[in-house]
C-alpha cells in the first residue's frame, strides 16, 4: 500500500495546494492498490474511466478554476447496493446481475456534487444479507489484517466498503447499516464505521433490505473524515419522505474537547456470554481512558437488550419478505426461460435468483406475516422494539452516551465462519450493534488496538437521536489517546 493512501482528506487537500500530488495521480495511486489487493475481492465493479474522469475535474478546479469543493479529489467506494447512474448496481445477486439504473442514489449524486472521485462499487453479501460479506455471488471479502497468515472475514454485510478504505484503495466508502452492516465491518477492519440517526442521511436509491432500519453509513480511517463525509450528505431529501425535514448544520470538532461534564454509561445487559476475553479487556481500557479524562462513567441498565436479537430477526425478516416481493421475473429482475404458468416463472426466477439466505428470510418473514401468526409474532415483535426504544430514551436522561462493544470478538477466520449456519453468526456478530437500528439512533465504532490474534479490536458509541456532534467529539478524543495502527505500519 502506497503510504499517500493513508493520508487523511485534509492531509491530501494540503499536498494538492502544495503540489507534491494531483487529484489525478492519487487517483491511479487508488486504482493502483485496488489492483494489486484484487485478493481481498473487495470490488464488485472498478469503475476506473470515471474514477479518472472525475479527478480530471477536481484538478481543473483546483489548478485553474481555484474554487475547490469539500471533497475535490477525494477517491470514494459505493457499496453495491446503492444506485449509481450507468453503473451496473448488483446487490451481489443473480437477480439483479445486469441491472444498470438510470438514476443516482442521493447519497452518491451528493458525493459527486462535493467533487469526490469514484473508485468502484463494492462487494456485499446479497441483497446485503449477511454479516460476513461471504454470501455474494462474487465470492467473499477478506480482511487485509490477516491475509499474509491465514485468511479471515471482513464483516458485514458492507466488508466490501470496508477492505477498499482500509486497504487504501479509497479514502472514504458508503455502506448501509442495517442492524450494523457499516459498524461490524469497520472494527473488524479497524476503521471507523459511522451510522447516522435514522433519516439523517437520505436513503433514496439504496436498495432496501429493512426500510424503517436501514441507514447509509460512513466509513473512513479517522474520524474528522467520516464528519467531513457527513457534512456533505447529510440533510433533507425531497426525494426521501423519511429523511428529517430540519436542515443539517455542519459539524465542526473541537480539538480540546472537554469530557470532565460528560455522562457516559456502561450497560450491563451488553456483557453477552460469548464475549471474548480480548473483547472485555478493550472494553475495560477505554471505559479507563474515559475515567482519566474526568468523563463520569456508571453502570446503566436497558433490561430489554435481551429480547433484541429476536425481535429483530422477526421484523428484519418481514420486511425482507415485503421488499423482495417485487423480484418476480416479470416487474424486476432475473426472468427465468420458465414460463410454464406465471406461478412457475415466479417459483423459478426467485429460485434462480436469490441464494439460500435471501430465500429464507423471505420463507420466514411471509410465515410470521400469516394472517394466524401476525398478532402472535408481527405485532408483538414491534411493542416489543418500542420497548427497546424506551429503554435508550430513559438511560439518555442519567447519561449522554453510552459505549459497549461493536463485536464480541476479533474477526473469525473465513473458512470457519462459512462452515456455520449465516443465521446464527449473524445473531451473534450484531448483538451489540442491532438495538441502535431499531431506535434509530446514532453510533459509531472506533479501533482501539490489536488483539492477541494481530486484528483490530473496537469500541461502540451510541447517543440519542441527533446526538453527532458529541458522539463524534468523544470518538476523536478517544482516537487521540489511543493511537489506532494503520494496516501499512503493522
Amino acid at each position: 500500500m502506497n503510504k499517500l493512501t493513508t493520508y487523511t482528506i485534509k492531509e491530501i487537500h494540503k499536498a494538492y495546494r502544495d503540489k507534491l500530488l494531483t487529484p489525478t495521480s492519487f487517483v491511479d495511486l487508488c486504482l493502483q492498490n485496488a489492483k494489486q489487493n484484487r485478493d481481498l475481492n473487495a470490488f464488485v465493479t472498478l469503475t476506473e474511466d470515471v474514477a479518472e474522469n472525475h479527478g480530471i475535474e477536481s484538478e481543473k478546479r483546483f489548478y485553474i478554476d481555484k474554487e475547490t469543493k469539500p471533497l475535490d479529489g477525494i477517491t470514494v467506494g459505493m457499496k453495491d447496493n446503492f444506485c449509481t447512474k450507468n453503473i451496473r448496481t448488483t446487490c451481489a445477486s443473480n437477480m439483479l446481475l445486469n441491472f444498470v439504473p438510470t438514476y443516482d442514489a442521493t447519497v452518491y449524486s451528493r458525493l459527486r456534487d462535493a467533487g469526490a472521485c469514484l473508485i468502484g462499487k463494492c462487494n456485499l453479501d446479497e441483497f446485503a444479507m449477511g454479516a460476513g460479506t461471504v454470501d455474494s455471488i462474487f465470492g467473499p471479502t477478506r480482511n487485509p489484517w490477516g491475509y499474509k497468515a491465514c485468511w479471515r472475514i471482513a464483516g458485514g454485510s458492507s466488508g466490501g466498503s470496508a477492505v477498499a478504505v482500509s486497504s487504501g484503495a479509497c479514502v472514504a466508502a458508503i455502506g448501509s447499516d442495517t442492524g450494523g452492516s457499516t459498524r461490524n465491518p469497520a472494527a473488524l477492519c479497524g476503521i471507523v464505521g459511522l451510522k447516522p440517526t435514522y433519516g439523517l442521511v437520505s436513503r433514496y436509491g439504496l436498495i432496501p433490505l429493512v426500510n424503517s432500519m436501514d441507514v447509509p453509513g460512513i466509513m473512513t480511517r479517522k474520524v474528522d473524515d467520516a464528519v467531513n463525509i457527513l457534512n456533505c450528505v447529510a440533510g433533507p431529501d425531497e426525494l426521501d419522505s423519511t429523511t428529517i425535514k430540519k436542515e443539517f448544520s455542519p459539524i465542526n470538532l473541537d480539538n480540546n474537547f472537554d469530557m470532565s461534564k460528560i455522562k457516559i454509561g456502561i450497560p450491563k445487559e451488553y456483557h453477552y456470554p460469548g464475549m471474548s476475553e480480548d473483547i472485555v479487556d478493550t472494553w475495560r481500557l477505554v471505559t479507563n481512558l474515559l475515567e482519566n479524562e474526568q468523563a463520569t462513567v456508571q453502570t446503566v441498565s436497558m433490561p430489554n437488550t435481551s429480547v433484541s436479537i429476536a425481535v429483530y430477526s422477526i421484523l428484519n425478516q418481514c420486511e425482507v419478505a415485503s421488499n423482495m416481493a417485487r423480484y418476480d421475473g416479470i416487474e424486476y429482475g432475473l426472468r427465468t426461460k420458465e414460463d410454464y404458468s406465471t406461478e412457475e416463472l415466479y417459483a423459478s426466477s426467485r429460485s434462480e435468483g436469490f441464494n439460500q439466505v435471501v430465500r429464507s428470510r423471505i420463507f420466514a418473514g411471509n410465515y410470521f406475516l400469516l394472517t394466524r401468526n401476525y398478532e402472535k409474532y408481527f405485532i408483538k415483535a414491534l411493542k416489543l422494539r418500542r420497548m427497546i426504544t424506551d429503554d435508550f430514551k430513559k438511560v439518555f436522561k442519567e447519561v449522554d452516551l453510552l459505549v459497549t462493544p461493536t463485536t464480541l470478538s476479533d474477526a473469525p477466520l473465513l473458512d470457519e465462519f462459512v462452515s456455520k449456519h449465516n443465521r446464527d453468526q449473524c445473531a451473534f456478530q450484531d448483538y451489540c450493534t442491532q438495538p441502535a437500528n431499531m431506535a434509530g439512533i446514532p453510533a459509531v465504532s472506533i479501533p482501539i488496538r490489536l488483539s492477541k490474534n494481530r486484528m483490530p479490536l473496537s469500541i461502540q458509541l451510541m447517543g440519542p437521536n441527533l446526538s453527532e456532534e458529541l458522539l463524534l467529539n468523544v470518538a476523536k478524543r478517544l482516537e487521540t489517546l489511543v493511537d489506532f495502527p494503520s494496516l501499512e505500519v503493522v
